[in-house]
C-alpha cells in the first residue's frame, strides 16, 4: 500500500456518492421478482424513454465505430433552439449533469478555493468541490428549505469560486425565485451555478438570466422529463465566455454518436415530453393528497416529492418499503436533512396509488 500516499489529500475527504437503490439490488436482498418492483427512489422518468429518441439511436447504431463531432456543433444546435439560445451558448457532457459539473470544476476551482453550497442539496457539488482541491462551505436552508440570499452572501470571500444553487431544489423540491437569483448574481464576484435538472417540471425557469449575467451558468439534463438517464447526458446554458473556456479543458469526443442522435430527436418529441410533465404534474397532486393526511408533504416543483416521517426514521419507513417492492430514497445522505426525510419519485397512477396505499400500512 506503499503508493497510496500519491493520492492526493483532499481525495481523503471525500465520502463516496450514494445512489438510489437498483431494482437488481433490492429483488436479490428481499428475494422478490424484479417484474414485481416499483422504482421511485431514483427520479427517473417511468413512462421509459422517448419513443422517437429509440427510434434514432437504433438508426446510428451501425456508425459507433466513428468518433463523434469532438465540439457535439448538431446536438448544441439542437439544444439553442429548445433553450432560445445560440449553440455559442451553449456547452454539453457525456456524463449528465456530473459532467458539466465537473468540467466547469476544471476552469474555476483549485486547491484552497471555495465553493458555496446551501443544504441539504445534491451531494455533488460538494464531492466535486473537494476533487478539485477546493473546499466547501455549507449554509443551512430555511425550515421550509427555501434560501435565504444574505445568509449566502456573507459567506463569500476573496477565496469564493462557485456558488451552487438547485433549483427545483434536490431532495425537498423547492425553486429559487427570479428575485433571490438576481441579488445573488449582482452581490458577488463569483461564479453561480444554478443547477435545473428538474425545471421542465416547474412552472419557470432562470436560464433567461445567462443573456444579463456574466457569471451565470445553468446547468441541465435529458435524465428526468426526456427519460434519457441511461444515456448520461447534460448541458448548460453559459455565457459565451465561458463556453469557448469550457471546450478547452472538456473530455474529447465526450458526446458520443448514439447519444447525440437520442438527445436531438428526444428534444424533438414533444408529445412524448408534454405526456411527461402532464403524468409528474397530476402525480404530484395525487401523492400529495393521498400522503398528506398521514405526514407532512412539502410543495414541489420536480418530479418527486419530500415526506417528513416524524417522529418515525426514513430508515424504518424505508426499509419497510424495500420488503414490499417499493424503492424511494431515504435522505438520510443528505448533508444537513436529518433523519425523517423521505424523497419519492412520481410515478405512473397506478405505482403512485401503491405508494399511498403502503404508507397507510405503515404510518
Amino acid at each position: 500500500m506503499r503508493f497510496e500516499k500519491l493520492v492526493r489529500p483532499s481525495v481523503k475527504d471525500i465520502k463516496e456518492y450514494v445512489p438510489g437503490k437498483s431494482i437488481e439490488e433490492i429483488a436479490s436482498k428481499y428475494r422478490l421478482d424484479p417484474e414485481t418492483i416499483i422504482k421511485l427512489g431514483s427520479n427517473e422518468n417511468p413512462l421509459g424513454p422517448s419513443p422517437l429518441a429509440v427510434a434514432a439511436i437504433k438508426e446510428k447504431a451501425g456508425r459507433v465505430h466513428l468518433y463523434p463531432q469532438p465540439d457535439a456543433l448538431e446536438l448544441r444546435n439542437a439544444i439553442g433552439a429548445y433553450t432560445s439560445y445560440p449553440a455559442g451558448n451553449i456547452v454539453v457532457s457525456g456524463n449528465g449533469m456530473d459532467g458539466i459539473l465537473d468540467t466547469m470544476m476544471r476552469l474555476f476551482m483549485s486547491p484552497g478555493a471555495e465553493s458555496i453550497i446551501p443544504i441539504p442539496t445534491f451531494s455533488y457539488y460538494e464531492i466535486a468541490t473537494l476533487a478539485n482541491g477546493g473546499k466547501p462551505v455549507f449554509v443551512e436552508r430555511e425550515p421550509d428549505f427555501n434560501i435565504d440570499p444574505k445568509k449566502i452572501i456573507d459567506k463569500v470571500n476573496k477565496d469564493t469560486r462557485m456558488i451552487f444553487l438547485c433549483s427545483p431544489n434536490n431532495p425537498s423540491g423547492n425553486s429559487i425565485s427570479e428575485k433571490d437569483a438576481r441579488k445573488i448574481l449582482e452581490s458577488v464576484n463569483a461564479i453561480v451555478f444554478i443547477d435545473e435538472a428538474y425545471v421542465e417540471f416547474a412552472d419557470t425557469g432562470i436560464t433567461k438570466l445567462v443573456k444579463e449575467y456574466d457569471n451565470l451558468i445553468v446547468g441541465r439534463t435529458f435524465s428526468k422529463a426526456f427519460g434519457l438517464a441511461g444515456m448520461r447526458m447534460g448541458y448548460a446554458v453559459v455565457p459565451e465566455w465561458i463556453a469557448r473556456d469550457y471546450l478547452k479543458v472538456m473530455t474529447p469526443f465526450s458526446m458520443d454518436v448514439l447519444s447525440t442522435a437520442g438527445g436531438i430527436a428526444a428534444l424533438e418529441d414533444e408529445k412524448y415530453l408534454d405526456k411527461s410533465i402532464k403524468m409528474v404534474k397530476n402525480g404530484r397532486v395525487q401523492l400529495s393528497g393521498g400522503l398528506g393526511k398521514l405526514c407532512k408533504v412539502y410543495p414541489s416543483d420536480a418530479n418527486f416529492v419530500l415526506v417528513d416521517v416524524f417522529p418515525r426514521s426514513a430508515k424504518q419507513i424505508c426499509e419497510s418499503l424495500l420488503e414490499k417492492g417499493i424503492i424511494v430514497r431515504d435522505c438520510t445522505s443528505f448533508r444537513g436533512a436529518g433523519k425523517s426525510l423521505i424523497r419519492i419519485t412520481v410515478g405512473t397512477k397506478e405505482q403512485n396509488e401503491l405508494v399511498i396505499a403502503a404508507f397507510h400500512e405503515l404510518l
